[in-house]
């Protein structure tokens, strides 16, 4: 009988598979990326992928779950090194435009999960939902204490520059949605 595997083991396993189908499924999408495909790039054998996640969904959801506290934690790092409150609202499109001319940029994990998946996935579209309310509700603070201007068409500026970005390959959409947040604070 082969010797337990540890819980050490089990978390570098776990970490392994999430970081493995995270690059195949930004890159290629989740639909194109089979479980042979993150087997290989993972080096994890599939009995052992399916110990930790029962099913693709499962696998899919925890790659954005574990994408989300990266993504709005790093935001978050960068945005608040700013003291002024206006700036750091502004500083939301300088990360963007820096995220944006990443040579792996493929727009939004989140959005692109929603297109092949948000129809037929309850789960996924939950975790899409989550993701977007808390983007929302970061930005909806600094804008808050910055402004009394709504939030709102500040939100729609930064995703708007995300999906012009990704569909574009024109890094500058964050400038110019910076320029339009100037005017919309007064």
């Amino acid at each position: 009988m082969p010797a337990p595997i540890s819980e050490e083991q089990k978390s570098r396993d776990r970490e392994a598979l999430l970081d493995a189908a995270e690059a195949l499924f930004y890159e290629r999408g989740i639909q194109a990326v089979g479980m042979d495909d993150i087997r290989a790039t993972a080096g994890i054998a599939l009995k052992r992928i399916y110990g930790l996640f029962a099913t693709k969904e499962e696998l899919v959801v925890a790659v954005l779950q574990r994408r989300d506290r990266r993504w709005r934690g790093n935001l978050a790092a960068y945005v608040e090194q700013h003291e002024d409150p206006r700036e750091r609202v502004l500083a939301v499109f300088d990360w963007l435009e820096q995220w944006f001319a990443a040579p792996d940029f493929r727009g939004c994990a989140w959005i692109n999960a929603y297109g092949e998946l948000g129809a037929t996935s309850p789960a996924v579209l939950t975790e899409v939902r989550t993701h977007k309310r808390a983007f929302h509700d970061q930005i909806a603070g600094w804008v808050a204490a910055a402004t009394e201007a709504p939030a709102e068409p500040l939100c729609l500026l930064a995703e708007g520059a995300i999906v012009t970005a990704a569909i574009t390959g024109d890094t500058g959409a964050a400038q110019r949605a910076r320029e339009a947040s100037k005017s919309l604070m007064g």
